[in-house]
C-alpha cells in the first residue's frame, strides 16, 4: 500500500545469504514485496551503510527497474541541525529554579556548532545546557540506510523481489590452534574461521559462505604496485594435491558455514573448520646470514616447525591464509604458547615451515675471514665469444676483459647449549649479483644450492657441543 507521497510500506530483510571475501561481501536477499501496478516506488531498509551502489541488480519477476537511488544520509543531532538550516526550531533551556522556558530561534548555519538567530540576538548552540526541539523530520533523513528503487510492474500483486549487491565492511581470516608434542613429532591443529562485519547494518538467521582467495578489483592504486614479500624460512613448497571434497568457486576454495548464523553488525564471530590430531611433525633449526656479515658474538637461530598438509601424512586440506599459534605442554603438562607465523593461502600437498621465534641455547656466529682478490687463471676454466656480422669482409677484433674477482673466506660457528644433539641449517644469501656465476670453491661439509642467491649447509651439533663450518665463495665483487 502507498502512502499520499506514492511510497511503499518498508520491507525488512528476507532471506538473506553473504558470500564473505577477504575485504568485502557479496549480499543476496530475497523480500517478498506486494507490488502495484504500474510505477511505484519501493524501500529497503537494513542494506547494508557500505554497499556499493553501482553493483545494484535487482530481479522482480513482471517488473522493470526504473530508477535507484542509495539514501545514506543518516539521522543524527547534527544531520538534524543540517537540514533544519533556514527554518525554526524551539531551544529549550532549564531555568535555576527548575522551569523549562522555550525559545523559538532560526538556524542560520551549523559548523562546528548551530548559529541561531533568536529575536534580533545571534547567538552559538555549543557545548551548553538545553536542547534542540524540532518541529518534524526533515525530508531525506533515514533512520537506517535505505535503498529506494522505482519499479514499473506490468500487473499487481505479490512477489519474490532478489537484490544483490556487493559490500565493503566484511573480511574473514583463518586462525590455527597447534599443539605440537616434540618427543613424539605430532602435531594437532585446530583451524577456525574468524569473520567480521564493520558495516553498520546486521545480518540474522544468514546463510554465510566464505571465499579464500583474492578477486580482482579496480580500487586505487595507493603506491608501488609490487611489495617484496617477507623471507619466509626454507622448507615451504606449494603443493599440487587437489583438496578432494572442497568446494571450489573458479580458481577460489569455499568454505559454507552449516546451518544459517546471525552476523551482526559490530561483531567478530568464529566458527571452527578443522580439527586434525596426531599429524606427524618436527622442529627445525635455521640460520640465515646476509654477504659479508658477521658477527662478534653468537646470533640466536630460527625455530622452525615443519609439517604437511597433504591427505596422507599431513592436514589433508588446503589451508585459507591466517595465523598459527603454537603452544606445547610444559613440565606439569599445560600448554604454553611459544610462537605464531603468519600463513598464506596454501594447497593441499604444501610443505610447510612456519616460524615460531628464536631459539635461546642454540647459537651461530658468522665471521669473514679473509677477503682477497683473485686472478682471472684461477677463475675461468674456459671462455667463449661469439660474433655475428653481416658483412663478409674479413675483421679483426680485439677483446680485452679486465673483471675483478673476489675470493671470501667465511666460517660460521655453530653452538649448542641444550643436553641433545641438534641440526641446524645454516643459510648464506647474497650470492648472487647479477653476474649468475658465483661459485663455492671449498666448503667443510656438502652444501645445497637452494638458489642463485642462497646456499645451505646442514649442520650436525653435538650436545653442549659446537661444530665450526667453513666455505670459500668466489664472486665478481
Amino acid at each position: 500500500m502507498a502512502d499520499a507521497n506514492g511510497v511503499e510500506a518498508a520491507s525488512a530483510q528476507g532471506d538473506v545469504a553473504l558470500t564473505i571475501y577477504a575485504d568485502m561481501a557479496l549480499v543476496e536477499d530475497v523480500r517478498r514485496i506486494d507490488l502495484p501496478k504500474g510505477i511505484s516506488r519501493q524501500e529497503f531498509p537494513d542494506v547494508s551503510a557500505q554497499i556499493r551502489p553501482e553493483t545494484v541488480t535487482l530481479s522482480a519477476p513482471g517488473a522493470a527497474v526504473v530508477e535507484q537511488n542509495f539514501d545514506y544520509d543518516l539521522l543524527t543531532p547534527d544531520k538534524l541541525l543540517d537540514k533544519s538550516v533556514g527554518q525554526d526550531v524551539s531551544v529549550v533551556r532549564t531555568t535555576p529554579d527548575g522551569q523549562e522556558v522555550a525559545t523559538r530561534a532560526h538556524v542560520l548555519a551549523n559548523n562546528d556548532g548551530a548559529v541561531v538567530q533568536v529575536g534580533n540576538r545571534i547567538e552559538i548552540l555549543r557545548n551548553m545546557p538545553g536542547r534542540v526541539v524540532y518541529p518534524g523530520l526533515p525530508a531525506g533523513l533515514r533512520a537506517r540506510p535505505t535503498l529506494s528503487v522505482t519499479l514499473d510492474a506490468a500487473s499487481a500483486g505479490t512477489r519474490a523481489v532478489g537484490l544483490r549487491y556487493l559490500s565493503g565492511g566484511f573480511g574473514w581470516k583463518a586462525d590455527y590452534v597447534a599443539l605440537f608434542d616434540e618427543s613424539a613429532g605430532k602435531l594437532d591443529v585446530q583451524g577456525w574461521i574468524t569473520l567480521n562485519n564493520t558495516t553498520g547494518t546486521g545480518f540474522p538467521n544468514a546463510r554465510v559462505m566464505l571465499v579464500a582467495g583474492q578477486p580482482g578489483s579496480n580500487a586505487a592504486d595507493d603506491g608501488d604496485r609490487y611489495v617484496r614479500p617477507p623471507r619466509r624460512p626454507m622448507g615451504n613448497r606449494m603443493g599440487t594435491g587437489g583438496a578432494d571434497g572442497r568446494e571450489t568457486l573458479g580458481d577460489f576454495h569455499v568454505y559454507p558455514l552449516a546451518g544459517r548464523t546471525t552476523v551482526a553488525n559490530a561483531q567478530t564471530k568464529q566458527v571452527s573448520f578443522l580439527n586434525v590430531a596426531g599429524v606427524p611433525a618436527r622442529k627445525v633449526y635455521q640460520y640465515r646470514n646476509g654477504w659479508q656479515h658477521s658477527a662478534e658474538e653468537g646470533e640466536s637461530v630460527d625455530t622452525v616447525l615443519a609439517f604437511t598438509s597433504a591427505k596422507d601424512g599431513g592436514l589433508g586440506d588446503a589451508l585459507p591464509a591466517g595465523t598459527m599459534r603454537v603452544y606445547m605442554r610444559d613440565a606439569r603438562g599445560n600448554p604454553q604458547f611459544v610462537g605464531e607465523s603468519p600463513l598464506p593461502h596454501t594447497p593441499m600437498g604444501s610443505d610447510l615451515a612456519l616460524k615460531t621465534g628464536v631459539a635461546f641455547d642454540v647459537k651461530v656466529q658468522p665471521t669473514v675471514e679473509k677477503r682477497e682478490k683473485i686472478t682471472a687463471s684461477e677463475w675461468e676454466r674456459t671462455a667463449q665469444w661469439r660474433i655475428t656480422r653481416n658483412d663478409a669482409a674479413p675483421v679483426t677484433y680485439t677483446i680485452e676483459q679486465h673483471p675483478t674477482y673476489w675470493r671470501t673466506q667465511m666460517a660460521w660457528k655453530v653452538t649448542n647449549a641444550r643436553a641433545v644433539p641438534v641440526e641446524v641449517d645454516v643459510i648464506q644469501d647474497g650470492l648472487d649479483d647479477g653476474w649468475h656465476d658465483t661459485r663455492v670453491s671449498a666448503e667443510s661439509l656438502p652444501g645445497r644450492q637452494l638458489s642463485l642467491d642462497s646456499r645451505v649447509w646442514h649442520v650436525t651439533v653435538p650436545a653442549r657441543g659446537a661444530v665450526t663450518l667453513t666455505a670459500a665463495i668466489d664472486t665478481r665483487y
